[in-house]
């Protein structure tokens, strides 16, 4: 039996929801995704939805968090990676999300993007749940940033929070760009001067 269709087996109806409409919604957006996109993708009766989510926008908060706990198990391999050194970690982070980039075909993106640039204006919930996520990866760049300024690889007086705001801005914005442009070359350019102007 192939691997996707043992584990979605396994599954509850309304984790098959959040599972295969979380990969639904970062194909084709929020707003492109309709429920019925949803249910057909995990196979379940479109009654299922409105069991577990009361609308469609609780549902996009629910995927939102599953995101962000992917996200958290990417950051713990390269942000929080012991065994590399502090600036090693970052540039294996950006490694990471260039290889998530070239495998969706710069399609992708990241999804915390995504529905800042669609659903924002239009969700108040939605819009308050992505700065709370925002700041919390954040934070995480910015405890990397302190262990390179402990080991000696950043100046102390490196403004550790302006830095890790820096970062989240604008690996965000190169993110949008390489979807735009079917390439990597806006990520590859912001880790260029990453390291060249701003982590010296």
């Amino acid at each position: 039996m192939d691997e996707h269709i043992r584990f979605m087996t396994k599954l509850s109806n309304r984790d098959k929801i959040l599972t295969e409409g979380l990969r639904v919604v970062h194909e084709q957006g929020f707003g492109g995704a309709s429920v019925r996109d949803i249910v057909q993708a995990a196979g379940v009766p479109q009654g299922s939805f409105t069991n577990h989510f009361a609308s469609k926008e609780a549902f996009g908060l629910e995927i939102l968090d599953l995101y962000f706990s992917n996200t958290c198990d990417l950051i713990r391999q390269t942000l929080d990676n012991g065994a590399l050194a502090p600036l090693d970690r970052m540039h294996a982070y950006i490694g990471a999300i260039k290889d998530r980039l070239s495998g969706s075909g710069m399609r992708g993106g990241c999804l915390f993007g995504n529905f800042s640039a669609e659903t924002s204006n239009n969700s108040e919930a939605i819009r308050a749940r992505l700065a709370e996520l925002f700041e919390r990866v954040q934070s995480m760049v910015a405890a990397c940033l302190r262990d390179a300024v402990t080991a000696g690889a950043l100046s102390a007086a490196t403004d550790i929070d302006e830095v890790a705001g820096f970062f989240i801005s604008s690996i965000q914005g190169a993110i949008l760009l390489a979807k735009a442009q079917r390439s990597l070359a806006p990520v590859e350019r912001f880790e260029r001067l990453l390291f060249a102007q701003i982590l010296r």
